[in-house]
């Protein structure tokens, strides 16, 4: 008979088998093979952005490996938006859904995991810091993997990869690209409806937004506070004089803006517009191995440096599959499931582990690994901006929506 497992925190894993009343097994999660045992023949939905076919390829690959060596089932929930899968959760909560609950695994945002963690709504306890390949992420060397827009993790999400916003242009076409602000407005109005970007609350939106902020801003230790009505009035006032400035000459005169990544790459490719997008620095180079873009594109950042964080999958706290969702949250921790997503072939994002802490045979998984013509050193991307607290993207969303949506 089939059993459903679950695990009641993360020293527990409550075990109970269908069909059967008050039979219950608890499993140390210290012992990881009690984890591994528990996840056996579970269904994990893992909801995540769908918007991209190599990454969604990527997300079948994992669902053929942690099927073949765990026993378990991924169903990949393909998103447009984190915050559906938020919402699910939200609603299940207020219905009293405690247990059983439909999402097992959300590739998160940090704006949707402050939300989550501020309701209660993921597994309360230490986890992620206790699954076995947690050993080799790269805590010292890159701190957005203990902090997600200002907020703590303290274990409750499990790092994936890291994110710099890039620009990428073709070379052919556009011989200098602007790589100031001052430069990018001059650029926009001599090249009318050549550029655009993502609509907020798209995650690619709501970072442009942000890294615009960081450029005209006064004080950007602002933005590690929580927002409030008048700091954000003041702080954001040169920000939406920036904006509307641009606004009349950007792609279709600025009255429908992309929908995510994948839309601005298609734009770039079809010549529509000079300038493209993307959170992920291998992602020009990636594209163009796939054919998708001209080898001449390039990538650059502005002169000010570039927003950068981390990404991350975590568990809600009344999800189906803890079990099958940790083992899943394991695997794609591990040098072998990084190095493949580093692989500008296969996805092109960066890495989130220690390499130095991996033994010569993992290490020549990333030493296989070769840099595109569009991805940049590290050294070519300048400062990191930090995320600023949560409540500066939900306002900066709000706001946006207000000036530039039009009403149908």
């Amino acid at each position: 008979m089939k059993s459903i497992r679950k695990i009641a925190s993360a020293v527990s894993i409550v075990t109970m088998v269908a069909g059967t009343t008050g039979v219950a097994e608890e499993l140390d999660v210290n012992d990881w093979q009690s984890v591994i045992d528990a996840a056996k023949g579970q269904e994990v939905y893992f909801n995540a952005w769908g918007g991209a076919p190599n990454i969604n390829a990527y997300i079948d690959w994992v669902g053929a490996e942690v099927s073949q060596k765990y026993g378990v089932t991924l169903n990949h929930v393909k998103l447009d938006d984190t915050a559906n899968a938020v919402n699910r959760v939200v609603t299940e909560k207020a219905a009293g859904r405690n247990q059983g609950g439909s999402v097992d695994l959300i590739w998160i945002n940090g704006e949707n995991f402050a939300s989550m963690k501020r309701q209660g709504l993921l597994i309360a306890d230490n986890w992620a810091e206790k699954l076995p390949n947690y050993q080799f992420a790269d805590i010292e060397g890159k701190p957005t993997l203990t902090y997600d827009f200002t907020v703590p993790v303290e274990g409750q999400e499990s790092p994936w990869g890291m994110a710099q916003l890039t620009f990428y242009y073709d070379s052919a076409v556009l011989l200098e690209p602007p790589k100031s602000l001052e430069a990018l407005e001059d650029w926009i109005a001599e090249n009318p409806g050549r550029f655009t970007y993502a609509a907020p609350p798209n995650f690619i939106g709501t970072t442009f937004l942000k890294q615009m902020l960081y450029g005209v801003i006064d004080d950007q230790d602002m933005l590690r506070q929580p927002a409030t009505e008048e700091s954000f009035a003041k702080a954001t006032a040169p920000l939406w004089d920036y904006l509307d400035r641009v606004h009349p000459n950007l792609w279709r005169m600025g009255e429908i803006f992309a929908a995510d990544t994948t839309q601005l790459k298609n734009l770039l490719a079809d010549g529509e517009i000079d300038i493209a997008m993307t959170f992920n620095p291998g992602e020009a180079s990636s594209a163009i191995n796939a054919q998708e873009l001209p080898d001449t594109v390039r990538s650059f950042v502005l002169d000010y440096g570039s927003m950068g964080n981390s990404h991350f999958v975590t568990i809600p706290y009344n999800a189906n599959s803890k079990a099958g969702a940790m083992v899943v949250a394991n695997f794609l921790l591990s040098p072998q499931a990084q190095a493949r997503k580093a692989d500008e072939n296969i996805w092109g994002d960066p890495t989130v582990l220690n390499i130095a802490a991996l033994n010569d045979e993992q290490k020549a998984l990333f030493d296989a690994l070769e840099r595109g013509p569009a991805t940049l050193a590290a050294d070519e991307f300048g400062a990191t901006l930090l995320e600023p607290d949560s409540s500066w993207a939900v306002m900066l969303e709000e706001e946006w929506a207000k000036r530039y949506v039009r009403a149908n």
